[in-house]
């Protein structure tokens, strides 16, 4: 796919989880006569709509929204296959004349369809020996040898899984995995608005937000996912909230002890987001409390 450059700008409202994200979106939809993409992982699935917070029909005030509601639990997200999906969605809401918003806080996805950026494919027979090593040997020979052939990624790298693929690429390629990373070039015009946080606020926001989430049924929810295959989706089952709340399921932990720990991991993770949308230079910044936050991000668009 060759980068459009009639088209208007890409519009991405970005920031941690509960900043407001969706609501804005919606607002810039009926203003510029935008559709909404999805472009938060976890509400690509079927289902899991009280732990992700997902916007309900009557918050979407009848704006058509896309990309959500399109995986089973069973089903493992692809970052590649969401920048293909996503671009395309782009590119046809476009060509009828309407504006392209998208919303969401999984970085990497959101630069995978803003940026340009290649994917690497899979070699499911190296991935398999890698993850026997692994099994066998434990992670320090792979990051050993991970160091000798890519050592920027090793550096970055963690967890056994992100180690593994980072040599399965170098196994496919030749080339290292780090070679592979998004560069901030825009694949087509693009406009990011980032919502600004008063971090305080937003920790006992979040802390709220877990309370209320149990109080609808976040457990029930899990409890339902789970017969439908819930801890068979890499993607789903690691999901926050729906992995301690299988705990719960399990006799692991009480519902007050699941909803602490969804707490201090959403709190993590709105950090982390706030990390990776911070370094980013391109994004300008409004106040998510702002009273004349619709009319600073329509004027921005």
């Amino acid at each position: 796919m060759t980068p459009s450059h009639a088209a208007p700008p890409v519009i991405a409202v970005v920031g941690p989880t509960g900043s407001g994200k969706s609501d804005l979106g919606v607002e810039l939809a009926l203003a510029l006569n935008g559709e909404v993409i999805n472009a938060d992982a976890l509400q690509f699935y079927r289902g899991m709509d009280i732990g992700t917070a997902k916007i309900t029909v009557d918050e979407r005030k009848g704006v058509p929204h896309h990309l959500l509601d399109i995986k089973d639990v069973t089903e493992e997200a692809s970052v590649a296959d969401f920048q293909a999906e996503c671009r395309a969605v782009i590119a046809d809401v476009h060509a009828r004349g309407k504006r392209a918003i998208m919303v969401g806080g999984s970085g990497l996805y959101v630069r995978a369809a803003l940026d340009v950026l290649e994917f690497p494919g899979t070699d499911p027979v190296l991935r398999k020996r890698l993850e026997d090593e692994w099994e066998t040997f434990g992670l320090a020979p792979l990051r050993a040898r991970l160091e000798k052939v890519d050592p920027i990624s090793a550096g970055r790298l963690g967890d056994a899984r992100r180690v593994i693929r980072a040599l399965e690429v170098h196994g496919m390629t030749g080339r290292p995995f780090s070679s592979f990373m998004p560069q901030r070039e825009y694949f087509q015009s693009a406009l990011q608005i980032g919502l600004s946080v008063d971090r305080e606020v937003l920790r006992e926001r979040l802390a709220l937000r877990v309370h209320r989430m149990v109080d609808a049924g976040l457990l029930q929810e899990v409890e339902r996912l789970d017969a439908a295959g819930l801890r068979r989706g890499k993607t789903a089952s690691r999901a926050l909230g729906y992995a301690q709340f299988l705990r719960v399921l399990d006799a692991e932990a009480s519902v007050p002890e699941a909803a602490e720990e969804t707490i201090v991991a959403t709190r993590q993770f709105a950090r982390r987001q706030l990390t990776w949308f911070r370094a980013d230079p391109r994004i300008t910044w409004l106040d998510w409390q702002d009273p004349d936050l619709v009319s600073k991000a329509v004027a921005l668009a």
